[in-house]
């Protein structure tokens, strides 16, 4: 077993304890961004739409992304599923998308059911039933989202549920919205630290919430 996969596993009980922590706790949340974006193997990133299309994350080069990872067996997840479908109606676009990326093995069907459960209307299915977005990006737990520029680099990531709805994330993504596509040019070299300078992240929740990755 990985050193990755142990990990998963060892912390399993702060997963099961994190589904009764109360949704407010996330209130106030900012993403941390790193000093310099990551490159992410975006090609790599391989899953299913609801119509069985394969597709990878670098069909959304372009566009800012906010990458969820989840499950519908994760209580977490299930809490703040309807705050992205949220986001996703109120931004979702040329400029923007939410790409909720399912680990379920129960795959396609097991999203639509969960949609249909839960009248989430404005998010896509996107599902990996072989899990192995989890080691490609080196997810230790669920939920865990991503934020990604326009070019296709992690700005930054937290694991827990958060209400993805609020203002302050808004306002956050926004930024990055208005960034040009491009990072050529003085423009372009000079928008993201301005992005950057404005955001902060109480770390206290980033590993309080989430329930360990199933294998």
């Amino acid at each position: 077993m990985s050193p990755l996969r142990i990990f998963r596993h060892a912390v399993l009980a702060l997963g099961l304890a994190a589904a009764s922590v109360p949704a407010t706790w996330a209130a106030g949340f900012t993403f941390t961004p790193y000093p310099t974006a990551h490159r992410l193997p975006l090609s790599e990133v391989t899953f299913e739409n609801a119509q069985g299309k394969h597709m990878s994350l670098a069909d959304f080069k372009g566009k800012v992304v906010l990458l969820n990872i989840w499950a519908t067996w994760c209580p977490p997840c299930v809490r703040e599923m309807p705050t992205l479908d949220k986001l996703e109606k109120l931004l979702g676009g040329k400029d923007f998308a939410v790409v909720p990326l399912s680990v379920d093995k129960g795959g396609i069907f097991a999203v639509k059911s969960f949609y249909d459960d839960n009248f989430i209307s404005h998010l896509p299915i996107y599902v990996d039933p072989t899990t192995h977005v989890l080691d490609t990006l080196n997810i230790l737990g669920t939920p865990t989202t991503i934020l990604i520029d326009k070019q296709g680099k992690e700005i930054a990531r937290t694991m827990g549920p958060e209400d993805w709805d609020q203002p302050a994330v808004i306002a956050q993504i926004k930024r990055y919205m208005a960034a040009p596509a491009s990072n050529g040019g003085k423009k372009g070299r000079d928008a993201a630290p301005q992005a950057r300078a404005v955001m902060t992240h109480d770390v206290r929740l980033a590993a309080t919430a989430a329930t360990p990755a199933r294998e």
